[in-house]
């Protein structure tokens, strides 16, 4: 009887156990995209674009923090596939990351299901085709994450949430662009800047007195861009997962690959007024216009729109530095995003990054320290998982500008497990750069012209730099970030001048922790696709 009363206590406290991580488990939400070729009109005349479920742009995803986001992606194009997630960091998890040196490409006709977790982030974000040249045909979308209910967030709800997907954008096929640039040859300016997929007409209503957020995601090939809105100032919110502060701006710079959430009043009169994006630093402006619709309107859209800078560096460079971190506001968890203070935190590293145009075999290339990346045969993540010999070799790009001519190779550097780094880049051409780094936010602790030098850690802001994934570079300047090494796994590091990056402006960071624990890094997923050196390997 007392062996029963203990079996029974036994398997109440499993049943307890068990109905207690049932509850604890993060919620899943479900997608089932088909991606398709499919006609587009978005300069009037028709183009082949890619669709997600029949959309241009995508559908956009809506997320709460720590959920689990199950994604079904049949590619139904003629060529291999693959989306990626900017800003999504894929805690211990760069298998799903969803670029070609972590994850193979969805073959033609055949799914691959991601797994991914929004694990501790909040804020705004996108995805895109990371293949070939398909980001210039569309298949990208919004990401949005919300903070869970208990957590407070720094601002009153917002009457309505909308998503500005903007871009430059070709009329020039996909495919033809992407065979200029294998020829060796550079890339015509685009003909257009697109809003939620289109030139003009695209149109936002808003009740008067009432305040709204737009999360404005820059998702183009190469243009800074410039957004606006007729007689309404901004109050920035939120940049790639940070809360800021509540600084007010009448235009906002966003860089290719960046995100931006503002607040906006309905507090005009009861009209219609234009919202204009245009391009910056570049010789021919290119602009194009969205309505933000009062519901009571009396007057359509009429007059000047409404112009903005257009070639002026200092004032960009200073308006990137009013962007700092609300130390007072919770981020994804409760405690202050403030309560981290990476500014105490002794740099273990300094990796210094430079930027190189020129011709290798007569073709053009782009380079980092040198080193122009060229793909391997097997996706890098996959290679250093199975111990693949002969794919990559780490260490293969140097901390450091290097005086050699420009070369080719496949481009990794290896880092430690909690290292924490600083990392400089120098831009010496005279183009305003962008970089991104998967896994990762970083935070942005210095900008300024000339050659970066130990002194200029004088001027780093030790206190409140924001925190986010995607940093612009000033043209004959320098940007230097802090970033903690917390997430082992195959990191893209890249140019999003999306022709750069193509041509060899990207490598790849192996965090690395010899533990080899779960605790560290997740094992890789059961229904990974294996190709290249690692076809015919068992997954799990």
């Amino acid at each position: 009887m007392n062996k029963l009363r203990a079996l029974s206590s036994f398997c109440s406290i499993l049943l307890l156990l068990e109905l207690v991580f049932v509850a604890a488990e993060d919620p899943y939400r479900f997608f089932d995209w088909t991606v398709t070729y499919g006609d587009i009109y978005p300069l009037g005349v028709k183009q082949q674009g890619i669709l997600i479920n029949g959309q241009f742009p995508g559908p956009e995803i809506y997320s709460v923090t720590n959920d689990n986001l199950i994604i079904n992606v049949r590619n139904n194009l003629t060529e291999p596939f693959l989306l990626s997630w900017n800003g999504v960091q894929q805690r211990r998890n760069s298998y799903q990351d969803g670029v070609y040196g972590t994850t193979c490409p969805i073959p033609p006709g055949q799914n691959f299901t991601y797994t991914l977790q929004v694990k501790d982030q909040i804020g705004s974000f996108f995805y895109f085709p990371s293949l070939a040249f398909h980001k210039a045909a569309g298949g990208f979308g919004a990401i949005k994450i919300l903070s869970r209910p208990r957590i407070p967030v720094p601002f009153p709800d917002p009457a309505g949430d909308f998503s500005l997907l903007i871009g430059d954008w070709y009329q020039i096929n996909h495919k033809t662009l992407q065979s200029v640039l294998d020829f060796g040859h550079r890339l015509p300016l685009p003909q257009a800047v697109l809003i939620n997929g289109r030139p003009n007409g695209t149109t936002f209503t808003v009740e008067q007195g009432k305040t709204y957020r737009l999360r404005i995601s820059n998702v183009g090939l190469e243009n800074s861009l410039n957004f606006r809105i007729e007689g309404h100032t901004m109050t920035l919110v939120e940049v790639e997962g940070t809360h800021t502060i509540q600084t007010k701006y009448s235009s906002l710079d966003v860089h290719v690959g960046q995100s931006y959430s503002v607040l906006i009043t309905a507090d005009q009169a009861p009209k219609d007024y234009y919202i204009a994006v245009s391009t910056r630093f570049t010789d021919k402006i290119i602009t194009s216009t969205a309505i933000l619709h009062y519901s009571n309107s009396q007057q359509s859209v009429s007059g000047t729109i409404p112009g903005g800078p257009t070639d002026q560096i200092d004032w960009s460079i200073q308006q990137a530095r009013s962007i700092r971190t609300n130390l007072t506001a919770s981020g994804p968890r409760p405690n202050p995003q403030g309560s981290y203070h990476y500014g105490l935190i002794n740099i273990s590293r300094t990796i210094t990054l430079s930027s190189s145009a020129a011709q290798v075999n007569k073709k053009q290339r782009y380079a980092v320290n040198s080193v122009s990346f060229v793909a391997a045969d097997t996706p890098l993540k996959l290679a250093d998982y199975f111990k693949i010999g002969g794919v990559f070799k780490v260490g293969s790009i140097p901390d450091s500008p290097s005086r050699k001519p420009m070369y080719l190779d496949t481009s990794v550097m290896g880092a430690d497990f909690r290292a924490f780094v600083e990392i400089v880049f120098q831009n010496n051409e005279n183009i305003v750069q962008s970089w991104h780094i998967d896994g990762y936010s970083f935070w942005v602790v210095g900008m300024d012209g000339g050659v970066w030098t130990p002194q200029s850690r004088n001027e780093y802001n030790l206190r409140d730099a924001v925190s986010r994934c995607t940093t612009q570079v000033y043209p004959k300047s320098w940007t230097a970030i802090y970033m903690a090494l917390d997430n082992v796994g195959m990191w893209n590091v890249r140019s999003e001048f999306w022709a750069r990056q193509y041509l060899g402006q990207q490598f790849y960071l192996r965090v690395y922790s010899p533990v080899g624990s779960i605790r560290d890094e997740y094992p890789i997923p059961k229904n990974a696709l294996l190709c290249g050196k690692a076809a015919g390997r068992t997954s799990r």
